[in-house]
């Protein structure tokens, strides 16, 4: 099960990531050409949301089967890298950018002008999108180096 759920949470992230940045360019386009918030750019708002929940669950399930995190909080004193990592680094900052994208896609639906709605998903999808990127372990980052893709 372990393993199906890390394969299921790697792929969907990439899902995340590309509904994200369409937003982000949607809400750009939209506040700089004032454009009219159209029913389409309403379900990108919801399902964004939808998809980073889907994804926060999936990663909450794995977060309580994980052995490095077993490991960090049986062994926290001498933990660092990767334990420290994925035990918290990870999954607070995951945790914020779902809150952060859920209080903008809320925010943005109750705007009163389109231009609102546009700028709101713009600057709240953003920063959450930007704390993705810090709390993904890329193969690159110093704290904990995992594939682009797990199959």
């Amino acid at each position: 099960m372990y393993s199906t759920l890390l394969i299921a949470h790697s792929l969907l992230r990439w899902l995340v990531v590309l509904s994200l940045l369409y937003s982000i360019y949607r809400g750009w386009l939209g506040s700089s050409r004032q454009i009219a918030f159209t029913k389409a750019d309403n379900s990108l708002r919801h399902w964004t949301a939808t998809i980073a929940h889907i994804q926060l669950m999936l990663g909450i399930v794995l977060y309580t089967q994980s052995p490095m995190v077993k490991f960090y909080f049986t062994d926290y004193e001498d933990t660092s890298g990767e334990a420290l990592f994925f035990g918290i680094i990870h999954i607070i900052l995951m945790l914020a950018a779902i809150v952060i994208i859920t209080i903008g896609s809320a925010k943005a639906k109750r705007q009163s002008t389109d231009s609102q709605k546009f700028r709101t998903m713009l600057t709240y999808f953003g920063i959450g999108l930007l704390i993705i990127f810090v709390a993904i372990p890329w193969p690159f980052s110093p704290l904990a180096h995992r594939p682009l893709m797990r199959y």
